[in-house]
This record gives structure tokens, C-alpha cells and sequence, in this order.
């Protein structure tokens, strides 16, 4: 059977291919060009075929990168623009060049961002970073994540004073635990310095935002209390004593911070103390309290005592401010509840170092261990801030005064002998043991098997000017409506109770 696809048509003679004359007159006109040329050498320019241009130019497209990511590198504009003037071609600033580089105030925090630690953006605020794409790793490593080296470094301390303290050899802990967790503890501050180190280097304009914002600049104050801690947590078999010149280095850039960070609580404006109270704020206060223990156990006087002095001031302050939150301040949601440990820290740290200080767990340092004992238990009785959120780094607030506490109980049952103290060492010890596995555990699982452990970090990327509104949306927010809005404001939404607060009566007249 034939098919009739089986038969060519230009093997016909009856039906010749118009191509196949097409090409035969175009090699007879190259044949004369030829001969007319002689032997003169003949040059070819090819052209592009337009066809598959367009999948090439989605090739082109699919591995070209994102130009917004080049305005938080260091020096991609700048480098770019510096080259061009010296050639002569001036190049002018896009605008999105020229809103990343202006100074973002802390009123703008406010306004894009929501949250006490300000990290969710406002649904009206756009970002000027791509929100459809994960951003490269380093400009998703916040300063936050210095939390890890807080709670693993915090738990060497914890098993050393536990291996020295008297009153606990009934447990025959060995300092073998304690050289472990001291080598995990410098080696995951090395990783997480470096890896900021690199983001510093090549991304200096988002870690210039985290440091102008007016909730992330305390955790710049965590790879100075990190290492602090790796000096007090250091086992007796690598050194007994460490040099005092190591205090003063550590202590110099941590009272550089203070004089800027207090000076700006105090003189007011727009990073006014009762403005930006939060519980972060307590790093700057466990930072003067661990130089002064540290200080005080390397054998200096007045140094420890005027950090201490700093630090027991600033916490009065802290702590009032704090607990009379203003009725315009937010509510704490529940991914954030964790912080709400860093209230027990500031006193157990200081416990701790007015006994080294005093030479004695005397008055001032139990006064100081009974605070942070009672708001560990008022915290913990809480079953609601353990429950109902998902995991992120801000779990680990939890371990690090967990910690801080069961220390300062291991020192009270060395001075206070007996069953009971012996019994609630135990208990602190375990508890926060636990907690630093369980999340350890978490933080692996979430970086290394679900990989979502840090996202995109919006706080760092709010436009410098705000979203244009519409003029109708202005004047309603801004007229009556918003006034009689702004005087309802739900307290607790577990409680259910609304604080309704009467707008000022305008043009009243008496009867």
C-alpha cells in the first residue's frame, strides 16, 4: 500500500521547487560577482535571525539579576557612577537610588512597620525589595540571630558554676559538659560574626538600617554580651585567669553604644525612651551588669562598680517605663511573646555580679535574685505565651534568662544550704537545659530541613518616603472619623475588654 507522505515532491521533474530555482540564481549572481571581483578578498557580515530571539531574550532575562538588590550592596551604585564621571559620562540617580540613600528616621519605622519589635509591614507600605522572590541569604540574616550565641554561651557558664558550687557535688557534674558547650559556643559565635561580617562587607546598607532602627540597635549589643559570657564560661583547664587589658577591650565599644543609646532615652525626640520602650532594651542593661561581674572576678574595683551603678539606674528607669506602657503603645502579639523573658535577665546578671563585687550572696544580691525569681514564675505560669505561634528566632529570648536565673540559684544554694535550694537548682538547671535543646533542636530543623528559619527581612527594606493617599482616605483619617476611631483601643483580646475613651468635646455650650 502506498502513502502519498512517502513520495517527495521535489524528486518530480514536472513540479520543480521554486527554492530549488531561487538557489540557482542566487549561485549564478555569486558566480559572476566572482568573476567580476577577481581575486580580491570578499567579506560576509552575518545578521541575527529573528527567530527564537524572544526565548533567548527569556533566557537573558531568567539569569539576569534583580537590579533592586544592587541598591543595598556596598559599593554597586556608587562604584558604577564614580567610574562613569571619570570617563566624562555623568550618570544621574534613579530614584530608587536616591530613596535608599536617604537617612530613614525613626518616626518612618514607625509609620511603615508595626509590632513592638517592628518587623511586620503595614498593609498601606511597599517595600523596595522584589516580595515575590527570596532575597539572597545575607540580606535575610538579621543582627537577631546573635540570640543563638546568647543561649548555647549562657548554658557553659551554667554547667561550670554547677561543677564548682559545693552545694551541688551530690549530682557529680564533671566540667566536661562545661568544656563542650564553652567549644559549641565559640564556634557558633565565630560562624554567626563571620557570616555578619560578610553581609556587613557586601550588604552595608542593610545593616546601616538595622542599626538606625530603633528596635534592632540593641541586638548590637549581643556579640559584645556573647563574648563576655564565652570569658566567664571559660574552663579552668584551657585558663584560670584572663588578662584585665581583655576587659577594657571588651567594655570600651559597649560604653561607646550606652553613651549613644541613654544620651537619646533622655534628651527625647524621636528615639525617646518611652517612645521605643521594649523588651530588647534589657540587652544594654545585662550588658553593664556581665562587665561587671566580669570585671569583679578578674579582681578590678571601680570599673565593675560605676557599670553596675550605670546599669541598676537605667533599669529602674527601663523597667517602670516598661510597665506603664502608654495607652498608644500596641499589644504584644503572640510571635513575639518570647521577649517578654528578657525581664528576668537584667536581675539575675545582676545578682550575680553584686556577689562577685561584694564578695558575699548578701543583701543586695538576694534582693536582686527574688526580682528575677518572681518574674521567672510570673512568666511562667503563663501557659498561654508557650503556645499558639510559630517557631522563629525569637524563641531563643527564652533560653538565655532561663539560664541566667538557674545560675543565679545554683550561687544562692551554695549560700543558702539545704533540700529546698538543692531541689529548685535542680529544677532551673533542668528546665533550662531542656529549653536550649528543644530549641537548638527547632533552629536545625527549620534552617536545614523546612529552610524557612529567614525569610525575607522587611524591616530593612521600607521606602524612604511615604505611600501617596488618596485625598478622600487623607481627610477621612484625618477628620472626624479618625477622631472618634482613635478613642476606642482594645487592651487584651483574651479579656475581651475595651478601653473607650471620650473625644474632647469642641464648641461646647453650658445650659
Amino acid at each position: 500500500m502506498n502513502h502519498p507522505r512517502s513520495v517527495s515532491p521535489s524528486v518530480s521533474p514536472a513540479n520543480p521547487d521554486p527554492l530549488d530555482n531561487q538557489r540557482q540564481s542566487s549561485f549564478g549572481e555569486f558566480s559572476r560577482l566572482e568573476k567580476r571581483m577577481g581575486a580580491k578578498k570578499m567579506t560576509f557580515h552575518s545578521k541575527s535571525m529573528p527567530r527564537g530571539s524572544m526565548f533567548l531574550d527569556q533566557e537573558a532575562s531568567r539569569y539576569s539579576h534583580d537590579k533592586r538588590f544592587d541598591l543595598f550592596r556596598t559599593m554597586s551604585g556608587k562604584l558604577e557612577r564614580q567610574i562613569s564621571n571619570l570617563r566624562g559620562k555623568p550618570v544621574e540617580s534613579s530614584l530608587q537610588d536616591k530613596e535608599i540613600t536617604e537617612s530613614l528616621t525613626a518616626d518612618r519605622f514607625f509609620d511603615a512597620l508595626e509590632g513592638p519589635e517592628l518587623e511586620t509591614l503595614k498593609e498601606k507600605e511597599k517595600i523596595v525589595l522584589p516580595e515575590d522572590k527570596t532575597w539572597p541569604f545575607l540580606l535575610r540574616f538579621p543582627i537577631t540571630s546573635y540570640g543563638m550565641c546568647l543561649g548555647v554561651s549562657s548554658q557553659a557558664i551554667m554547667w561550670k558554676t554547677l561543677a564548682t558550687t559545693e552545694a551541688e557535688k551530690f549530682l557529680h557534674v564533671t566540667q566536661v559538659v562545661n568544656h563542650v558547650l564553652w567549644w559549641i559556643s565559640l564556634v557558633l559565635l565565630i560562624a554567626v560574626s563571620i557570616t555578619y561580617l560578610f553581609k556587613t562587607i557586601f550588604f552595608f546598607e542593610a545593616v546601616r538600617r538595622e542599626f538606625r532602627h530603633p528596635i534592632r540597635v540593641n541586638f548590637f549589643f549581643a556579640p559584645l554580651i556573647s563574648v563576655l559570657f564565652l570569658a566567664l564560661g571559660i574552663p579552668h583547664s584551657i585558663t584560670s585567669h584572663l588578662p584585665s587589658l581583655l576587659w577594657y577591650f571588651l567594655m570600651a565599644p559597649i560604653l561607646f553604644l550606652e553613651m549613644m543609646i541613654y544620651g537619646q532615652w533622655m534628651s527625647g525626640g524621636q528615639r525617646r525612651l518611652s517612645k521605643v520602650a521594649n523588651p530588647t532594651n534589657h540587652l544594654s542593661i545585662v550588658g553593664n551588669f556581665a562587665g561587671a561581674l566580669l570585671g569583679a572576678t578578674m579582681g578590678l574595683e571601680e570599673g565593675p562598680v560605676f557599670f553596675f551603678a550605670v546599669g541598676l539606674a537605667y533599669y529602674l528607669v527601663l523597667f517602670v517605663t516598661l510597665y506603664q506602657r502608654l495607652p498608644t503603645n500596641e499589644t504584644l502579639p503572640k510571635e513575639l511573646h518570647p521577649v517578654f523573658f528578657l525581664f528576668v535577665a537584667a536581675p539575675a546578671v545582676a545578682s550575680m555580679a553584686w556577689t562577685q563585687i561584694s564578695a558575699s550572696f548578701n543583701l543586695g544580691s538576694r534582693l536582686a535574685y527574688f526580682i528575677s525569681l518572681f518574674l521567672y514564675f510570673s512568666l511562667v505560669v503563663r501557659i498561654n505565651l508557650f503556645r499558639g505561634f510559630k517557631f522563629s528566632l525569637a524563641w531563643w529570648a527564652y533560653t538565655f534568662p532561663m539560664t541566667s536565673v538557674a545560675t543565679a540559684t545554683i550561687r544562692y544554694s551554695g549560700e543558702v544550704t539545704g533540700v529546698a535550694t538543692q531541689i529548685l537548682s535542680v529544677v532551673m538547671v533542668g528546665a533550662a537545659t531542656l529549653t536550649v535543646i528543644g530549641v537548638l533542636v527547632m533552629t536545625v530543623s527549620h534552617a536545614f530541613v523546612q529552610r524557612d528559619l529567614f525569610p525575607n527581612d522587611v524591616a530593612i527594606a521600607i521606602s524612604a518616603e511615604q505611600p501617596k493617599q488618596k485625598k478622600w482616605f487623607k481627610q477621612l483619617t484625618n477628620g472626624s472619623f479618625g477622631n472618634n476611631m482613635r478613642c476606642l483601643k482594645v487592651l487584651d483580646p483574651e479579656d475581651e475588654q475595651i478601653d473607650v475613651e471620650a473625644p474632647p468635646l469642641l464648641n461646647a455650650h453650658t445650659v
